[in-house]
């Protein structure tokens, strides 16, 4: 198990290094000199000069790469070059809205999920398992924008039943900051959750048709256990391993779309953040923003290794 784990470890720290090296260099190619965007009005080159000095924007591009590689060590992700605040404090401040709108999401798509494929299973051929097979097909080809977008101007903007943008209404306390925080959170959660949630209970419904097959289900019922135990009790412990799996990998894509999201929305979250420092060429906040949310992704997909190596030991080997 140690070798299993630190295999799994080295090859995070492997993918999040790729992350880090590719964000660096692809951000440089961006059109535009961010320099342009710190100064109102006209700048005289020698202020252009001091300013590239200033943020070591003058020196060679590997050597701004290794210079940025040490901070990060010390963890360290660079000055804002708009907002003029350690980069490391503006993603604290945006972190938690994004982590509540993806966790919020990533559970109810399980909670959701586990009973539909469940049913779908057990009705097997039937109108339910038709009808999730065509919305667990349909939600491949979904995207999460487009959704977004139909939800804001259909039930937020024309029916009027939830807000069409921000997190939490103003001048708000108590129970009441925490209900209009949730009233707020439901289009952009129900954005992710209906893209999620099709292919999610599909695989899960599949697994289970496929266990419900096997000779240890026949066996269980040829004792005569019901067919709701032999179901929830028996087969659904080997088929959510697959699905389990799934939602880890599909991790990375419920953060992508949270980013998405947010800027449809306009939800003061790391997404957002994003949409902001690609217009003022922000390099630190851009670079320490998907830096953090590779480092998630990564980290919650090598979690799912581990629990999946706990859970079937035979995936070790």
């Amino acid at each position: 198990m140690a070798r299993f784990v630190l295999n799994r470890a080295l090859k995070a720290v492997l993918t999040i290094w790729i992350a880090i090296t590719a964000t660096f260099f692809l951000l440089r190619l961006l059109p535009g000199d961010p320099t342009t965007l710190m100064v109102e009005g006209d700048m005289t080159p020698e202020m252009r000069a001091a300013l590239l000095k200033t943020y070591g924007l003058d020196r060679p591009l590997f050597e701004q790469y290794v210079a940025y590689l040490r901070e990060l060590l010390h963890g360290n992700f660079g000055i804002s070059f708009r907002q003029i605040q350690p980069v490391s404090e503006i993603l604290l401040d945006r972190l938690p809205w994004t982590l509540l709108l993806a966790g919020t999401a990533f559970v109810l798509t399980i909670a959701i999920g586990i009973p539909i494929g469940v049913f779908a299973a057990a009705h097997r051929d039937r109108w339910p398992d038709k009808v999730l097979q065509g919305f667990g097909i349909g939600g491949h080809a979904l995207f999460v924008p487009s959704v977004a977008m139909l939800l804001l101007v259909f039930v937020g903007a024309r029916l009027g039943w939830f807000p069409i943008g921000g997190a939490i209404d103003p001048d708000t306390r108590g129970a009441a900051a925490y209900l209009s925080l949730a009233h707020h959170l439901v289009l952009p959660v129900l954005s992710l959750v209906l893209v999620q949630l099709g292919p999610y209970a599909l695989t899960l419904r599949t697994n289970l048709v496929d266990v419900l097959g096997e000779d240890y289900i026949r066996a269980a019922r040829a004792r005569g256990l019901s067919g709701r135990r032999r179901l929830w009790k028996h087969a659904l412990r080997n088929a959510i391993l697959p699905a389990l799996t799934l939602m880890g990998l599909q991790l990375g894509t419920l953060v992508g779309g949270a980013v998405l999201t947010e800027t449809v929305f306009a939800y003061p979250g790391v997404g957002r953040l994003i949409y902001e420092a690609v217009g003022q060429r922000d390099y630190p906040v851009l670079q320490g923003a998907f830096i953090m949310l590779a480092i998630t992704v990564v980290v919650a997909n090598a979690l799912t290794d581990l629990l999946y190596a706990v859970l079937n030991p035979r995936i070790r080997l």
